[in-house]
């Protein structure tokens, strides 16, 4: 299918809604250790909601009942470090504003907002949300379980060791089981935290207690040498491939947010037929694990052309150098049209 295709078929199902009579929270911030690209994923967001002529009001959970009283200090990462807390996320659920409103715009990353907790919660209460519910969210944050399901559909995926933070570390069994080199992370955390690439067997521990300081569980996961691509989802749709050519070996942290630090090809350079069927197991590994409205599919393409699934995140990043607005663009959807036809397919 073309990219003119594709972006005539993604605006055509768009609903007629009448944008002015929705009134929107939009969740965002939140205790995880991806505050910060939380909040800037939600600023772009807030713009584009009132440029979009939507009524919004901002929540930050972690706050509870004591939210920021301006725009500027909502979106201040360096404020009220003292009283973010997963304590304060009922509180923050009984303010008034959540007994009328239409819809929840969820942009809270990583655990305590992607993991199905927060899904929980709007669920109990009635409230129509963006993205995936409860449970597709707990599988697709569980990297080892999104592993499992998606072996299961025929679907590629690095060998791997899951760690319980009771278990033992044994190097020389990782060696056995996973090899050399491999990579250490939170099983259920993302934007590369924890994340570490171990090339000698005696790396190994610090790797696995970096790992603990964020997750109870740590995925070992074989590297897979090769082009590292992204599959961004829309409704039943799978975008542009975007590969990622981070100036590190690896697509960490600071490649991820830090303009210059990674080259980005949208649409990926490849033959067509892989290009489908990449595009045709993003999809399928994302419907598996539960995904819904939207998405990102992360993969590693190896030197043989083989595509192999890493991991699911159901709320990406929506900032400036986000890779889901990046493969919109290139079929012709703006920012605000890509959040726009978010919020029709979750009110649907």
């Amino acid at each position: 299918m073309s990219l003119l295709t594709k972006s005539i078929r993604i605006l055509k199902s768009s609903s007629k809604m009448e944008r002015g009579n929705l009134k929107i929270i939009l969740l965002a911030g939140g205790s995880s250790p991806e505050r910060e690209i939380s909040l800037r994923s939600g600023k772009a967001i807030y713009k584009a909601l009132l440029e979009l002529n939507y009524e919004v009001f901002l929540v930050d959970p972690a706050l509870g009942k004591n939210q920021p009283k301006s725009i500027e200090e909502f979106f201040n990462p360096y404020l009220h470090k003292d009283f973010q807390s997963t304590k304060n996320y009922i509180e923050a659920f009984q303010l008034e504003i959540f007994k009328n409103v239409d819809l929840v715009f969820i942009i809270l990353h990583g655990k305590w907002g992607e993991d199905g907790t927060v899904q929980s919660i709007l669920d109990l209460m009635g409230l129509k949300y963006t993205g995936t519910g409860v449970l597709g969210s707990s599988i697709c944050i569980d990297k080892h379980l999104s592993k499992v399901i998606v072996k299961h559909f025929g679907i590629a995926t690095p060998e791997w060791k899951i760690l319980n933070k009771i278990d033992k570390l044994n190097p020389e069994k990782v060696l056995e089981e996973v090899g050399l080199p491999c990579i250490f992370k939170p099983n259920d955390q993302g934007s590369t935290i924890g994340f570490s690439f171990v090339e000698r067997i005696e790396d190994m521990k610090n790797a696995f207690d970096e790992a603990l300081k964020y997750s109870d569980q740590v995925l070992i996961e074989k590297y897979i040498k090769g082009r590292e691509i992204t599959v961004s989802i829309l409704g039943n749709e799978a975008l542009p491939i975007i590969e990622v050519k981070p100036k590190h070996k690896l697509y960490d942290y600071e490649c991820k947010y830090t303009k210059g630090m990674t080259e980005y090809i949208c649409p990926a350079i490849l033959d067509e037929n892989l290009v489908n069927e990449i595009q045709r197991q993003a999809l399928v590994a994302f419907q598996a694990c539960g995904g819904k409205i939207f998405g990102r599919v992360d993969l590693i393409l190896d030197e043989k052309n083989i595509p192999y699934f890493l991991e699911i995140n159901t709320i990406p990043g929506m900032t400036d150098l986000s890779l889901v607005p990046m493969a919109a663009k290139s079929i012709g959807l703006s920012f605000n049209q890509l959040v726009n036809k978010i919020i029709e397919l979750s009110i649907e």
